[in-house]
């Protein structure tokens, strides 16, 4: 198989997306997860643009990587000043890296207009830069920026662009559509065309403002491009960089190219996960290959299908790339699905028992009022045991009152009084919170951990709220989705009501009882 070199900008490129700021820990945690995940490049910044791209490269340095190389990115020296004494080019020197990327302009008019410099002094700019870091020992990567632009514009002078970085000593010269409007006809062209000129490894680095950065950069490999920038999740300006997460399995899985160990595609989904919680970023779960839906089912039909064979609707086997088949509990998954799932509660009933019937038909009545167990099949579980009568709960509200200061004080701005009663015994406890869930969540935990200390391993990873009838304004039924885990398993929980704190209880008490069950099921199981 033909080896491409996965070059990832996540540290950088992705570090420009709106609403994010890695945290020097942060950038570490996901240089680990990448390393591991086999890319061979990892860009991780510019270390003449702040003080804390500096301390990265120093605590990076520390690091014993498997397979990839930190690189530093940065300009080519400024218009009219020795690059021995360009302030820039001196910081990727003193980030210690063995690889660093140059980029300089390929469109004229960015030269022109943006730059203000001649045509001439930038084919110099690039030629200098590039020498002086060969002379320091260093590998190179020349970021061509603007390329498939100022192909098309003025061809001869992009290709002088190229032709000042190879003639300079680059090991890599890559094609950047920075502007993300190419479209991959016209990629797949001019990357040939380089190829054919140039005898040096060609990179490609797309940008995904037409929805093409994906599509752009398999058609650039093809052309014969055999390193590959992007990000994980597409992260990156505007509408993001090419999403590494689905160019890798596209190229290695469809394609035959190889990308990153085999072994480790498995591990893509949790990477991708990962790195979307260290962001702080909501996790795409509509994304390709390593998104929640990417292989969840909901249609009768459908399901009655992939239970036959997954190939009917499935393009790959999810385990492939560590992901996993979710068959959705709703009221059209069709009754052999819900059987299922309801045979894990008590494999005993059949389509025709009455107890199956009562079931579809509660469903039903809860989704009417809003509730989707497609995305909380945990509730769904708590609601056939009830059914069922397999159930019998932990704990039993008695009542709990929520007070609400403004301004906070030290990030609390709630507390909340809660009675619960297990068994005969009542328990009344007090808890502030930074707002009324957070504190409802504190006081929940505060009155039930001493009877039941696992509820100690819970911790809420998810807080999702959706209205379901806006126009109804501040009238409107909520519905809130919490997301828990213990560390070895992760279930999600449902509740719906036009109280937003009563709909976060219903969740709350939901993934509580859950955990609780679950523990309880293997302790018997065990026994």
């Amino acid at each position: 198989m033909a080896r491409i070199s996965i070059y990832d900008s996540t540290l950088r490129d992705g570090a420009q997306t709106q609403g994010i700021s890695y945290s020097v820990e942060d950038k570490i945690k996901i240089v680990e997860r990448l390393d591991a995940l086999g890319v061979g490049y990892i860009e991780a910044g510019n270390p003449g643009s702040n003080p804390k791209d500096l301390e990265f490269f120093a605590r990076a340095a520390t690091l014993k990587l498997a397979s990839a190389r930190i690189i530093a990115f940065g300009a080519t020296r400024k218009a009219g000043l020795r690059v021995a004494e360009d302030a820039n080019v001196l910081s990727l020197l003193k980030a210690g890296t063995a690889a660093i990327a140059i980029f300089g302009k390929s469109w004229d008019y960015q030269v022109l207009e943006i730059l203000r410099t001649t045509l001439d002094e930038n084919l110099c700019m690039i030629g200098d830069t590039i020498r002086y870091l060969k002379q320091q020992r260093k590998e190179v990567v020349f970021d061509a920026e603007h390329f498939f632009d100022g192909y098309k514009d003025n061809l001869d002078y992009a290709m002088k662009t190229l032709a000042a970085a190879v003639d300079a000593g680059a090991d890599c010269i890559c094609l950047c559509d920075t502007n993300g409007g190419s479209f991959p006809d016209e990629i797949f062209d001019i990357t040939r065309e380089v190829r054919r000129r140039f005898d040096v490894t060609v990179g490609i680095h797309c940008h995904n403002d037409s929805e093409m950065a994906v599509a752009n950069s398999i058609r650039a490999v093809q052309a014969g491009a055999t390193q590959v920038q992007g990000t994980i999740n597409g992260l990156g300006e505007r509408c993001g960089n090419a999403n590494l997460c689905s160019i890798i399995p596209n190229l290695q899985l469809k394609l035959g190219f190889e990308c990153i160990p085999a072994e480790a595609m498995r591990h893509l989904t949790s990477v991708a996960r990962s790195v979307s919680e260290i962001a702080n970023m909501p996790h795409n779960e509509k994304a390709a290959y390593v998104g929640g839906h990417a292989f969840a089912h909901k249609g009768g039909m459908h399901i009655d299908a992939v239970v036959k064979n997954p190939i009917s609707y499935e393009h790959i086997n999810p385990d492939l790339v560590g992901n996993s088949r979710r068959v959705l509990m709703s009221e059209v998954a069709g009754r052999s699905t819900l059987l299922a799932r309801i045979n894990v509660v008590d494999p005993t009933l059949t389509k025709d028992s009455p107890e199956i019937r009562r079931i579809i038909d509660r469903l039903k009545e809860l989704e009417h009022e809003g509730y989707q167990f497609e995305a909380a099949e945990s509730s769904f579980d708590l609601v056939v045991r009830k059914m069922l009568g397999r159930y019998t709960p932990f704990f039993e509200l008695v009542e709990f009152k929520v007070i609400t200061n403004e301004p906070a004080v030290n990030d609390v701005n709630s507390s909340v009084i809660i009675k619960v009663r297990v068994g005969d015994q009542e328990v009344l406890t007090v808890a502030e919170g930074d707002g009324p869930v957070n504190a409802l969540d504190k006081a929940a935990r505060k009155a039930l951990e001493r009877l039941y200390p696992a509820i100690g391993e819970i911790r809420l990873t998810d807080y999702k709220v959706r209205v379901l009838d806006s126009d109804l304004a501040s009238a409107a039924k909520v519905r809130v989705l919490i997301e828990s885990s213990d560390g070895s398993e992760n279930w999600t929980t449902i509740g719906v009501s036009t109280d937003i704190i009563n709909a976060s209880w219903q969740a709350l008490v939901d993934s509580i009882e859950y955990k609780l069950l679950r523990d309880q099921e293997r302790t018997q199981q065990a026994a």
